[in-house]
């Protein structure tokens, strides 16, 4: 079986030139790793669940720290999973696919 792991082309993720360990690892899996075109990160999907993170638990706020942050985003998770039909969250999330 084949599988791929799609990353961006955010430079950590392009050390497989410089290391070669993630590189032979993914060989040794039949693993392919695909890097998206610069400036294209609109083309992978799950980037419009994050533009819907962002609209809920993000946007206008002023969180004291990580932690406070953090609980933020596990409850917006929890909420998500099982709101999938939520017509607000639809919009946003087929706003921002356009790939």
């Amino acid at each position: 079986m084949f599988s791929a792991i799609i990353c961006d082309n955010f430079s950590p993720h392009l050390t497989t030139k410089k290391d070669k360990r993630v590189g032979e690892w993914a060989e040794a899996n039949n693993v392919e790793i695909a890097y998206t075109p610069t400036s294209s990160s609109y083309l992978n999907r799950i980037e419009a669940q994050f533009t819907a993170l962002r609209e809920f638990t993000l946007n206008g706020t002023d969180h004291t720290g990580h932690r406070e942050q953090g609980s933020m985003i596990r409850r917006y998770i929890a909420w998500r999973n099982r709101n999938t039909d939520n017509p607000r969250l639809r919009r946003i999330v087929k706003r921002a696919n356009v790939a």
